[in-house]
């Protein structure tokens, strides 16, 4: 296996990790109940291409712009851990499927939850955003830059997919079965939110100490 070849797989398998595009199709289904098929399309694309967006940002200036501002990571982790637990808690309380939507608050709705949550920090979160950064800092060569960027685009057009295919999931579930699934979802991102704000916390206060 050549170089290039492998720092695909590398990438892609790490990214795909990252982004666990499974594990945002819950709430993905659950934000966007309320929706017609055609709009959670729209949503879907707008935040892939967000997160997508953003992982190229970063992987080409993140470093500077964390240096720049003195934004470390681990902030960055908790920060994002916050985020994950006050949508994790909603959804255990079936909050989020309870959400109505009228015709005219559809558009503004849709470009909200694309950019946040859902494209940032749900898809395009501080693992994924970290990996970019590290993996670019790594390619010396606009082959090794190229198959990075390839990777990235190959894993949220993935993700496009699977949340795109979510409308059918929904049908068969119903409503049981979604609020079901969204509240067990719930409390695993809610764990998730914590392991992320801690991963964070316990280094800052390690360097502190």
């Amino acid at each position: 296996m050549d170089s290039l070849t492998a720092l695909a797989v590398l990438a892609f398998t790490s990214f795909f990790t990252l982004i666990n595009p499974l594990g945002v199709m819950p709430i993905f289904m659950t934000m966007t109940g309320e929706l017609s098929p055609a709009q959670r399309g729209a949503i879907a694309l707008k935040a892939s291409l967000v997160a997508f967006g953003t992982l190229v940002g970063f992987a080409f200036s993140g470093k500077f712009l964390f240096d720049f501002f003195g934004i470390s990571v681990d902030s960055f982790r908790m920060a994002g851990g916050i985020i994950f637990f006050m949508v994790g808690f909603d959804m255990l309380h079936a909050r989020l499927v309870s959400t109505k939507i009228s015709e005219d608050e559809i558009k503004e709705y849709s470009t909200d939850i694309s950019i946040t949550p859902l494209g940032i920090p749900m898809i395009c979160g501080p693992g994924a955003i970290t990996n970019a950064i590290v993996l670019m800092e790594a390619a010396k060569s606009w082959q090794e830059q190229a198959v990075l960027l390839g990777a990235m685009f190959g894993v949220l057009v993935l993700t496009y997919l699977i949340l795109l295919g979510s409308s059918r999931i929904i049908r068969v579930l119903g409503q049981t079965g979604n609020k079901i699934l969204m509240r067990l979802m719930g409390l695993i991102v809610m764990v998730i939110a914590i392991e992320f704000f801690f991963s964070g916390l316990i280094p800052m206060i390690g360097r502190i100490g």
